[in-house]
């Protein structure tokens, strides 16, 4: 019997990195489009602000597998205001968070539509319901993504494809720490002192960790989900719950 696969996009490091464990670990074959290889499933280099980059290497990987899941997790963080935030750094915001997430789900869909069967999951974030500070651009962008879940659902579920978008809170991963290593050079805090204030905000009194991030994913693209289609998935220790 021929293997599921699952195309993971970003799926090198961090919350990625964790998807791409826990889907082979439920032996799944897995593609990761990256620009770094981490050595875990079968790897692509590719930009995912290249629309036809991507468009290319996901449908060459439709004709050569069964693919009944995509996640898309490639982003980048950016910190700033509506006032300090360039049309370039809004636009790099939007090229890797959104446009990497169209042209994937753009390039899967066929496929998916083809055997009427497909999961498709986005990581948004927990900013795509609730608004933080100095984070304009990537707040957009999640956000953005949350609607796409939504639109593709509704669009594409007579063919049995389903679309959902995880919302992760404060989770430890080297994105979370390259941003908090970036607040404390520009403002002079302590980051010991920035990571237990981190923690002491979610109602868990801790950090998310990308494994439980990675653990809900698993949960969506299985028949256990089937039913499930549209919703943004939230796993923030309780924090948009406050």
């Amino acid at each position: 019997m021929t293997k599921h696969t699952c195309i993971v996009t970003g799926g090198s490091s961090g919350i990625g990195l964790s998807i791409v464990k826990t889907f082979l670990e439920r032996g799944y074959h897995v593609c990761n489009l990256d620009q770094k290889n981490s050595d875990m499933g079968e790897f692509y280099q590719c930009d995912v602000t290249n629309h036809q980059q991507v468009q290319s290497i996901v449908t060459s990987i439709a004709k050569k597998y069964q693919v009944s899941t995509l996640v898309s997790n490639a982003g980048i963080h950016f910190s700033a205001s509506i006032e300090n935030t360039s049309e370039a750094d809004l636009q790099r915001v939007f090229d890797i968070n959104v446009k990497g997430a169209y042209s994937a789900i753009q390039a899967v869909l066929p496929t998916m539509k083809q055997q009427k069967n497909g999961s498709i999951i986005l990581i948004s974030s927990d900013q795509a319901l609730v608004g933080k500070r100095n984070s304009f651009a990537y707040n957009l962008s999640k956000a953005a993504l949350a609607s796409m879940a939504k639109t593709t659902a509704l669009d594409f579920a007579s063919y049995n494809i389903r679309a959902n978008a995880v919302c992760p809170g404060t989770i430890e991963t080297p994105l979370y720490h390259h941003a908090i290593n970036n607040y404390c050079e520009r403002s002079g805090a302590n980051a010991d002192e920035v990571h237990l204030e981190e923690a002491s905000l979610q109602p868990l009194n801790r950090l998310g960790q990308p494994e439980e991030v990675a653990a809900l994913v698993a949960f969506l693209a299985s028949d256990d989900a089937k039913f499930i289609t549209g919703s943004l998935q939230v796993i923030d220790g309780g924090y948009t719950a406050q």
